[in-house]
């Protein structure tokens, strides 16, 4: 007796000191801070914490733990590091990252641990999702086959993208990849896609006017800014596009579209660089870390369109990489071009020329192609570009002073003429129908007669005549009907109409 009566003093007792010391008593890890660096701490103890785990400091600041050795433990800061010092204490925490997710934060600016930075107080979610997804096995995928239309001509005709597709955005600094981007993000306004701009590494002046764009074309209300500025921490940076694309995740298993920019992946590939080399990793290529491809892989994969039985939602990737001097063949662009499912290159050298939206058309492509097509396109784009691309090429042959026979001169003259129909203001967006209008006009010849300088004009007049005569028309083409060959005579006699005439041909060639 004497013997239950000492054993249940000791039960009550332990029981008592779990309720005032639980974590101390079950083994509570604390570590010690050794080394502090620009973004990144060094540890010692800690034997039981996970890759990715987060770990507190006293002064109740984040880190992740992301270099996991025998003798230390490397942990990327989520916050300035001005209260830590070598020698202070750390805490396991026991969770990995994860971000607040819901129909509450569509209009919201928040960063990378989804705080608040639109100073509109708390957002209110009731779900916290982590940042690091599996993304959706093969078997739960379908097949890209609805297309996501960014308003621009040249893109919707001849590099078309598709919902759940991953298309890159890459060229020179300054030649308008971020205006491509808000563009295609400011021409779902209509459809019920929710938008995401991940801003990475940028200033904050250029985030904000993204933001005021964003406003000013009433587009917030579907949108998601999730920023990682350039001045934040670097570990702060490096997670922000896996936030922002557990928020889109969280859309996709609702079964709607999500559309997610990454602007840009370069700055992120250097953030990581810079705590890889911090946290002593062995730099590879470009002193690039070696798994420098597996970060992007990894976000991108999580990019996809979903069986009806899955939900049947997308979740489309834009994401924006920054060239130097159009080198395409640098470690970076070449890690993404391989990953994506096409790419869409804007030319400093058509930039300069005034050539808007400077895209090269015979350097960029879409994996998915004319399948994320409506029909009607494919009625009237489909030589369009081969025809494009054989212009070119004559006209840089021409430029020899080579004489030239008629056929060759007149496919350069409409070729020029279908360059003037590419170029698009950066607030000029276009319905698909309005674009087929405009394309079949053109490369079938109507605007052969038309001065250069006076193409784009032609076009706004032939557009503004024929809105309500082909209006029955353009609401099928937009519905996804396909364009019967009267169809297109039917669009072919109302731009006729519309056209002036032509008259003797003012550029000619004698």
């Amino acid at each position: 007796m004497a013997l239950e009566r000492v054993i249940g003093d000791l039960d009550r007792t332990i029981e008592r000191l779990l309720e005032e010391q639980p974590a101390r008593l079950v083994g509570e890890e604390i570590g010690e801070i050794t080394r502090i660096g620009n973004g990144i701490v060094e540890l010692r103890g800690l034997p039981g914490v996970g890759a990715q785990e987060l770990v507190q400091f006293s002064d109740g600041s984040l880190g992740i733990a992301l270099s996991l050795e025998p003798a230390r433990v490397g942990v990327v800061l989520l916050e300035a590091s001005g209260g830590l010092a070598a020698g202070g204490e750390v805490r396991r925490t026991g969770r990995v990252v994860d971000v607040p997710v819901g129909p509450g934060l569509l209009g919201r600016v928040v960063d990378g641990a989804g705080r608040p930075l639109d100073g509109r107080g708390r957002v209110e979610t009731a779900e916290r999702w982590a940042i690091e997804r599996e993304a959706p096995p093969i078997m739960a995928r379908a097949p890209v086959t609805r297309p996501l239309h960014t308003g621009v001509k040249v893109v919707d005709a001849l590099i078309p993208i598709g919902r759940g597709q991953r298309q890159l955005i890459l060229g020179d600094r300054q030649t308008g990849k971020t205006a491509l981007a808000l563009g295609t993000i400011i021409n779902q306004s209509a459809d019920d896609l929710v938008c995401i701009y991940c801003a990475i590494g940028q200033r904050g002046s250029s985030v904000a006017r993204v933001i005021e764009t964003l406003r000013s074309s009433h587009a917030m209300g579907h949108c998601v800014v999730v920023v990682g500025a350039g001045e934040d921490p670097p570990g702060l940076q490096y997670i922000t596009p896996y936030a922002a694309t557990t928020i889109g995740e969280f859309f996709l298993a609702e079964g709607r579209d999500v559309l997610v920019v990454y602007d840009d992946l370069t700055r992120h590939a250097n953030a990581y660089r810079e705590l890889s080399l911090l946290l002593r990793r062995a730099p590879g290529r470009e002193a690039y870390p070696g798994d420098i491809f597996y970060i992007h892989s990894r976000l991108l994969e999580r990019s996809t369109h979903l069986r009806t039985e899955h939900g049947g939602g997308s979740l489309t990737a834009l994401p924006v990489v920054e060239t130097q001097a159009e080198n395409l063949s640098a470690y970076i662009p070449t890690n993404l071009i391989s990953i994506t499912d096409g790419q869409v290159y804007l030319s400093p050298e058509l930039f300069q020329k005034g050539m808007l939206p400077a895209i090269d058309v015979g350097r960029s492509v879409s994996r998915v192609g004319g399948k994320a097509q409506l029909p009607a396109y494919r009625k009237v784009s489909g030589a369009l570009r081969l025809a494009y691309s054989q212009f070119e090429e004559l006209e840089t042959f021409a430029r020899f002073g080579t004489r030239l026979d008629a056929q060759t001169r007149a496919t350069i003259e409409r070729g020029q003429r279908v360059r003037e129909v590419f170029k698009q203001g950066e607030n000029e967006r276009l319905s698909p129908s309005e674009q087929v209008v405009v394309l079949s006009a053109v490369s079938r010849g109507l605007f052969d007669a038309v001065p250069i300088d006076a193409v784009r004009g032609v076009e706004v007049r032939l557009l503004n005549a024929t809105r309500d005569p082909l209006a029955e028309l353009s609401r099928r083409i937009d519905s996804g009907n396909g364009l019967s060959d009267s169809d297109l005579e039917t669009i072919m006699e109302a731009a006729r109409s519309a056209l002036p005439d032509p008259g003797p041909r003012a550029d000619a060639n004698p």
